[in-house]
């Protein structure tokens, strides 16, 4: 009899734990609405796609970017915005936007880029996000093969004499140093990581204890194998740091310094696994996503003489 109810017992845990993985898989790596972004005390401005040109919507409209698109290696149509320069150039960035948002996000940062930089900019849909396809968010492990693509396929528009700059915020900040890990052609001169985390398992960890109060195991290693399942990666693999260390590209990291949504700690430890040309950038008090909106003198200043080395 006792047997049967510590079975019982058993039985009814695993059930609880399966259904808790299911919900945070539906929570944070499904294409859902993020409705727990919104009044975050973590975060001072939404990350969701309710305000998607941030402020600069005459500016978007006036460039009326051209539309890219690509297929993924495993088949997904992703899409991109392309604005080409006022004056020809060979110099392009690619920015890289946030989790649960999409490329008209970067309006800003491509209003910098273009209009006081010269360059000319190419903004990706991450999948699952915008109008690119995809049912779940890979938190910039799949993206750094998408970005990849989206490199070829700037080098196959503007000349094997391209140079070229990769920039991202937030989930953005960890794809393009993902990225930084592949085979790259010598056409991307410089990265610059804005926020980024450490890895998938230690961002959705920090989350799970900061936002639910709940042990780390076993419930974010359930989610992983159902994310292995459903989405083709376990969080373990995705790690940011480990991306770096193979990494030949100069890099320049900023984060801001009261940032509890991506814990500043983190960037210390990038930084310091990072092997090549390097710089680091602590905005004091500025908020997650919040560094260039808290300083955009100091910002603009640092982004630009950092690239300037290298481009």
């Amino acid at each position: 009899m006792i047997l049967l109810l510590i079975a019982a017992l058993v039985a009814v845990i695993f059930l609880i734990l399966v259904s808790a993985s299911f919900y945070f898989y539906r929570v944070a790596i499904a294409r859902t609405y993020k409705s727990f972004l919104n009044n975050n005390p973590d975060l001072a401005v939404t990350t969701s796609v309710e305000n998607p040109l941030s402020g600069n919507e005459n500016w978007w409209i006036e460039q009326a970017p051209a539309e890219w698109s690509i297929t993924s290696n495993d088949g997904l149509k992703l899409h991109a915005y392309y604005m080409a320069a006022d004056q020809p150039t060979d110099k392009t960035v690619i920015l890289a936007h946030g989790y649960a948002g999409q490329a008209m996000q970067m309006g800003n940062l491509a209003q910098m880029y273009r209009d006081t930089l010269g360059f000319n900019v190419l903004l990706p849909d991450a999948r699952g996000h915008g109008r690119s396809e995809g049912h779940y968010i890979g938190f910039g492990w799949p993206e750094r093969k998408d970005y990849v693509q989206w490199i070829n396929k700037v080098i196959d528009h503007s000349g094997e004499q391209s140079k070229i700059v990769l920039h991202g915020v937030s989930m953005g900040g960890t794809t393009v140093m993902m990225t930084s890990g592949e085979a790259l052609p010598s056409n991307v001169k410089a990265i610059v990581e804005d926020c980024g985390y450490s890895s998938v398992k230690d961002q959705l960890a920090y989350q799970l204890r900061r936002m639910y109060r709940l042990p780390v195991f076993p419930l974010l290693h359930l989610t992983s194998l159902l994310t292995k399942l459903r989405a083709g990666y376990f969080f373990g693999d995705a790690s940011a740091i480990d991306q770096i260390q193979k990494s030949k590209t100069p890099m320049l990291f900023i984060h801001g310094g009261a940032d509890l949504f991506v814990p500043s700690e983190m960037v210390y430890e990038l930084f310091k696994h990072a092997p090549s040309a390097k710089h680091l950038l602590i905005v004091p008090g500025a908020g997650h996503g919040l560094a260039r909106h808290s300083d955009p003198v100091r910002y603009d200043r640092e982004v630009a003489q950092f690239i300037g080395e290298y481009v």
